[in-house]
């Protein structure tokens, strides 16, 4: 297959990429490069079925060629984007997604999005399975990326329902591992990287507030099952292991040996009290479920942040 990748050299699009390059297919990475990084990507460079082009979704897509799959991963992901970059996260997953979407129908291609458990806000039912519609604050800070993947989904469908394109819809839960930004804002590269650093981990709250992580080779495997599959989801794609962010900071102060323990901050404005998928659909539509345990994943994801930050400070030495 030929499949393009829009964000494919961020965080979870370099992994995908990674997956269908290893299974034989060809690649194209379209990304702004806004969030995301060549390094994460600069291994394929050179190979024959690997093409990166520097590009803006939120403009015309044009591909020479045939596509086979498009997989819309383009968008900036992490709670310290939103109030920073909030227009270019609206735009990515709205004009982005319909020149995405544009594109797959002109090629006759299959379309993943990649949605997300943001959708869900902050949940007034839980586990939160696909069939919830959700409890987001639509004029708070976290509104321009739950709304915009909200919409992304309803676009999705429409494309479905009126043009006949073959759609998928992913709702991705809390992933992490390597490659993640170290200054992402996400808790886990949060936590490593003050940990590494020897100082205290910032909880934010009484720390008693829930995520479900999912390590990223467990989730790509979800997505690569889904668009291989004829399951339009959306389908939620996470890990049912719940953790506090208090017990979450103790783990990884134990794993990194960090003495400097834990401080507290107040809690962000609609940061959501707790947060498990229910994946009922893809242990039966997909037989997915993870496999990774999080003290194996932290531990891989320790050691590849401990070198991101050794390459960081010889480099600015």
């Amino acid at each position: 297959m030929r499949i393009l990748i829009t964000g494919g050299a961020g965080f979870l699009g370099s992994h995908l990429t990674d997956r269908f390059l290893s299974e034989g297919h060809e690649v194209l990475v379209l990304d702004n490069l806004i969030t995301g990084s060549l390094d994460n990507i600069a291994h394929h460079f050179g190979s024959p079925r690997f093409q990166f082009i520097k590009h803006d979704v939120t403009n015309y897509i044009h591909v020479p060629g045939p596509i086979d799959a498009v997989l819309h991963f383009a968008s900036p992901a992490s709670p310290k984007d939103f109030p920073e970059i909030p227009i270019q996260i609206l735009k990515v997953n709205s004009l982005g997604a319909h020149n995405a979407l544009g594109l797959a129908l002109a090629k006759g291609a299959r379309f993943l999005l990649a949605s997300t458990s943001e959708v869900y806000g902050d949940p007034l039912v839980h586990p939160q399975p696909e069939s919830y519609w959700g409890n987001v604050n639509p004029i708070g800070v976290r509104g321009v990326y739950d709304e915009a993947k909200r919409f992304a989904e309803a676009i999705t469908m429409a494309y479905r329902r009126y043009h006949g394109l073959d759609t998928r819809i992913v709702r991705i839960f809390n992933t992490y591992g390597p490659r993640m930004r170290l200054d992402d804002g996400r808790v886990v590269p949060n936590f490593v990287g003050q940990a590494l650093r020897g100082e205290p981990l910032t909880v934010y709250g009484d720390g008693s507030q829930t995520r479900s992580f999912c390590y990223v080779d467990d989730e790509v495997e979800g997505f690569y099952r889904l668009l291989m599959s004829d399951e339009p989801g959306p389908i939620n794609i996470g890990n049912t292991v719940e953790n506090t962010m208090l017990e979450l900071a103790e783990r990884v102060n134990r794993l990194t040996a960090n003495p400097a323990g834990i401080i507290f901050q107040p809690l962000p404005k609609d940061d959501p009290k707790v947060r498990r998928p229910d994946i009922t659909l893809a242990r039966e539509r997909l037989g997915w479920e993870p496999t990774i345990s999080l003290e194996e994943g932290l531990t891989r994801t320790i050691d590849w942040c401990r070198k991101a930050l050794a390459t960081a400070s010889a480099e600015s030495a």
